[in-house]
């Protein structure tokens, strides 16, 4: 399309006026801003075209046609203007420069058509480098822990940025990053958990390993205490904390027990006396402890007690087990 201005004949505005008639103040002036009006129309009209083309070539619209169309009806509105101006006398270059559109296709099969990003091709590609490699960084953090198919799928799509224009790279950047801080975040959830079962399981390990201390510490506590020499010290104690029976005492119970059972608490004889104090039967010093047949202070603690409930001290018990040779 073309404009066209019609060819006339200046008009000045002492020739506007009937030669014949004489002219007011007021004629005069109305016949100037006539002849300003005519000599202003084409201005107008390419001012008009680069406005329309500013409007279609800078602002940007969707359309549902291919951006190439586009493009041609942008350079055309451009060559318009520019033509329309330059034949009143208008630059109008700096103004509209040489728009570049882009098209960007969006979510719902459109595509959108721009003049051309803010941003410039180097930045967008710097930034969707930096985007990858962070990108890749947390599909790698991610392995066996978080789903990262769909940020490994945004990678691919934003791997050939070096074909796209700068504003659908940045689109491309920013639906990775989102990716990728979802990833980030679902990542950082399963390490917690992660270290969570590990805190868990090293308490459980420790605790087994200190019960099992403690269970080994007890048993050799145990065979310790139920030895003979460990059970004599175990007696001479208790007999004197809890009955304050002194050594003359603990003598006559050395020898009582050492007649009835030799201080091994397996001790037993054909009656069915059982343990270092040879009770009858055995199953009597359970008042002292489920571990009697296991335990030799569990023996003794029933032994002290039944000698000083039936005979007062472990020498009246003694002297009584030389009379009648039992007790």
């Amino acid at each position: 399309m073309r404009l066209v201005t019609p060819r006339s004949t200046p008009t000045t505005a002492s020739s506007a006026l009937d030669a014949s008639t004489p002219a007011t103040r007021r004629d005069l002036a109305a016949a100037r801003r006539a002849s300003t009006r005519r000599r202003n129309r084409p201005k107008i009209v390419a001012l008009s075209a680069v406005a329309a083309c500013a409007l279609v070539a800078g602002t940007g619209f969707v359309t549902t046609g291919g951006g190439s169309a586009f493009g041609a009806a942008a350079a055309a509105a451009t060559g318009v203007a520019t033509g329309a101006a330059s034949s009143v006398g208008l630059d109008i270059g700096p103004t509209l420069g040489t728009p570049t559109p882009t098209v960007t296709a969006t979510t719902d099969g459109r595509v959108s058509v721009h003049a051309g990003s803010a941003v410039s091709e180097a930045t967008a590609d710097m930034t969707a480098a930096q985007a990858i490699a962070t990108a890749k960084q947390v599909a790698q953090a991610a392995a066996g822990k978080a789903d990262a198919t769909a940020l490994t799928a945004n990678v691919t799509e934003l791997a050939d940025y070096k074909k796209l224009a700068p504003d659908t790279i940045l689109a491309r950047v920013q639906v990775t990053q989102t990716a990728a801080q979802t990833v980030a975040a679902a990542t950082d959830a399963a390490n917690q958990q992660i270290a969570a079962q590990q805190a868990a399981d090293a308490a459980a390990a420790a605790a087994a390993a200190q019960a099992q201390a403690d269970a080994a510490a007890a048993s050799a506590k145990l065979a310790a205490g139920n030895t003979v020499a460990g059970a004599q010290a175990t007696a001479a104690a208790l007999a004197s904390s809890q009955y304050g029976w002194g050594a003359s005492q603990f003598t006559c119970l050395v020898s009582l027990w050492s007649k009835e059972s030799g201080w091994r608490y397996t001790a037993h004889n054909s009656s069915g006396a059982t343990g270092i104090p040879q009770a009858l039967p055995g199953s009597k010093m359970a008042s002292a402890g489920t571990d009697w047949a296991s335990n030799a202070t569990t023996q003794i603690i029933w032994g002290l007690g039944y000698i000083k409930g039936s005979y007062g001290s472990p020498c009246a018990a003694w002297a009584h087990s030389q009379s009648v040779n039992w007790y």
